[in-house]
């Protein structure tokens, strides 16, 4: 099976990409959605995948959803595409000017039906949540349980060019007013790749 392995930055897959050399392929495309979309982009015409996997650390809504948890995004949102009218947002579906939320292409169980993770639902942001106050509106307009960078744009480009996809975070630090004190990145990447070494190994030796 040819797996593309997709991350925002080499240090989130460094333990995996360790792990299997070169039985797989490894994109690092740059934090943020339009890095994402077009990296994928260039990558899907040069190159067919059988499975497609966005790994990365997250920050969590959800409280019960804690660091150094791994979790399976099922749905992701573009949350901050659409126009504001004074305090209230539009989005683009209302707006008709397209979707903004987008779903992966297979699941966790049609991959590999030995291993389970909880589902999440995520949004893809331009600027992470660090204002009590945008974070409650979004929470109110939303109520996202994940917030990356990329999710929702990994998605999209998988879907246009229909290539079977799942995207897989470790929650690093929960979404609240910025507090680095707070995070723990490396429990996150540890329980991300730990994961993902286990995913990949039972699907190649399948």
């Amino acid at each position: 099976m040819h797996i593309l392995i997709v991350a925002a930055t080499a240090f989130e897959v460094e333990p995996l990409a360790n792990s299997f050399g070169n039985q797989l392929d490894i994109l690092i495309t740059g934090a943020g959605m339009v890095p994402t979309a077009f990296a994928l982009g260039r990558q899907f015409n040069m190159h067919k995948y059988h499975l497609v996997i966005n790994l990365g650390i997250a920050g969590s809504f959800d409280r019960e959803i804690t660091p150094g948890y791994v979790v399976e995004i099922t749905e992701d949102t573009f949350a901050e595409t659409g126009a504001e009218d004074d305090q209230e947002f539009i989005p683009i579906t209302t707006l008709g000017f397209g979707e903004n939320t987008f779903k992966p292409t297979t699941t966790l169980e049609n991959i590999c039906n030995s291993l389970y993770l909880s589902k999440a639902k995520a949004i893809t942001v331009n600027t992470v949540h660090g204002n009590e106050e945008s974070i409650k509106k979004v929470q109110g307009r939303l109520n996202p349980q994940i917030e990356t960078m990329e999710g929702a744009a990994f998605f999209y480009a998988c879907r246009q060019f229909n290539v079977p996809c799942i995207q897989i975070r470790a929650v690093s630090n929960y979404v609240e007013k910025r507090n680095r004190d707070n995070w723990d990145i490396q429990l996150a990447i540890k329980n991300l790749n730990n994961f993902a070494i286990e995913l990949v190994s039972r699907i190649i030796n399948n």
